[in-house]
């Protein structure tokens, strides 16, 4: 099998097997948070002692746009650093995507242990610290005042796009041609174009997944020959759909799950954008992944290899989960799915990892943001051990 073949399978499989059931399942979430999220958000306010609840229920929510929604509230003094520790916990970002398209019953399996164990170390924190260490300093006002990631989202380009001009070549008036604006652009492909297709796609190709799931070959069950060709498109789309719009190693921020709340078109413009941020992270994995094993002669030499690093698996998902971001989480996830790595190293994984949700600490409190993460490691390697040393 050559490059250009093991390309076309990852990318045609990245859609069909896994793509198209993660944007099925966004449409769901999306829906309902757009239906309660607010209404969520709001108790925080109205039940304090039921905050580290609050919080890892919106951790547990699918990608991190629960999460994500809680770093604000604690960076404006409106919940407690055990809320926090508890969402974090309990997130597991869009690597929890490629789990419940994969292996649904383990994904029950961590979401549970996860949530409980944010409990645990939510509000255990909260008792003994009493939040004293932890209090920030900033007002919503400076907040909003001084970090783009905390205003909200354009909803049109003529508010925050200046037209560029330039003198009329070979007149003597005062009028000028106004260039065509490259963020207009891709305002309207974004807001217009982009999230449409992106759904066309996911619905043609959701009937493959479908027989895909159950085992029966598309290319018999259809008339039509090559329709794996979609599922090839879909992923190039995405990846091409990620760098125009530049998310490619953080997905979705505060005004834009913000938004989501705003209108049913913006919950799928963003939905279509989280698909495609997944997607091409899958297709990363899955591509490098097939590579490797073109190359190395097998997956039977991978499994193989990556079973004698025995407990050092552990210590891989730890250091994998420290980083920031849903991309190196979703490669683990991947991994775990093609059956590489045992469920106590994806289990230590989701516990400890954050995804996009540390971004906004990061940007206005980074102490906050640090310990947050170091916390975050010992609940992860206390249960991923346990689990270990039990055989799962």
């Amino acid at each position: 099998m050559n490059l250009l073949q093991i390309l076309y399978l990852s990318a045609s499989n990245t859609f069909i097997q896994v793509g198209t059931f993660v944007a099925m399942t966004l449409l769901i979430f999306g829906y309902i948070n757009y239906k309660t999220q607010g209404r969520l958000i709001n108790s925080f306010t109205k039940y304090k002692h039921l905050q580290v609840f609050f919080g890892a229920l919106l951790g547990l929510s699918p990608g991190c746009g629960g999460a994500i929604l809680v770093m604000p509230l604690y960076l404006k003094g409106q919940v407690t650093f055990g809320t926090v520790l508890a969402t974090l916990v309990a997130t597991m970002g869009d690597a929890a995507f490629v789990l419940i398209v994969s292996a649904p019953k383990e994904y029950i399996y961590i979401s549970i242990i996860s949530f409980i164990t944010a409990l645990v170390f939510g509000y255990s924190y909260d008792f003994f610290k009493k939040d004293s260490y932890f209090k920030v300093p900033f007002s919503s006002e400076k907040l909003q005042a001084n970090n783009p990631m905390f205003q909200p989202e354009q909803t049109s380009f003529e508010d925050d796009i200046q037209p560029n001009y330039v003198p009329c070549p070979g007149c003597n008036t005062e009028y000028k041609i106004k260039i065509p604006s490259l963020q207009k652009s891709i305002y309207y492909f974004r807001h217009h174009y982009g999230y449409l297709i992106i759904w066309i796609l996911s619905i043609l190709a959701f009937p493959l997944g479908i027989l895909n799931l159950i085992q029966i070959d598309y290319e018999i069950a259809f008339p039509i020959k090559n329709l794996g060709i979609i599922g090839a498109i879909g992923t190039g789309f995405c990846v091409i759909y990620n760098l125009i719009i530049k998310k490619i190693f953080i997905d979705d921020i505060l005004p834009e799950i913000k938004s989501k709340q705003s209108s049913l078109k913006e919950t799928l413009i963003h939905n279509a954008e989280e698909t495609s941020f997944v997607v091409m992270w899958i297709f990363l994995a899955l591509f490098t992944y097939d590579l490797i094993v073109a190359f190395i002669g097998g997956p039977e030499v991978i499994a193989q290899a990556l079973q004698q690093t025995g407990y050092l698996t552990i210590v891989i998902a730890l250091l994998v989960g420290l980083l920031p971001g849903c991309g190196p989480q979703i490669i683990l996830a991947t991994l775990y799915s093609q059956g590489l790595i045992p469920f106590s190293a994806m289990l230590t994984n989701a516990i400890c990892n954050d995804g996009d949700a540390l971004f906004p600490l990061i940007a206005m409190d980074k102490q906050s943001a640090l310990y947050a993460s170091l916390y975050g490691l010992l609940p992860a390697f206390v249960i991923g051990t346990i689990a270990y040393f039990l055989g799962f």
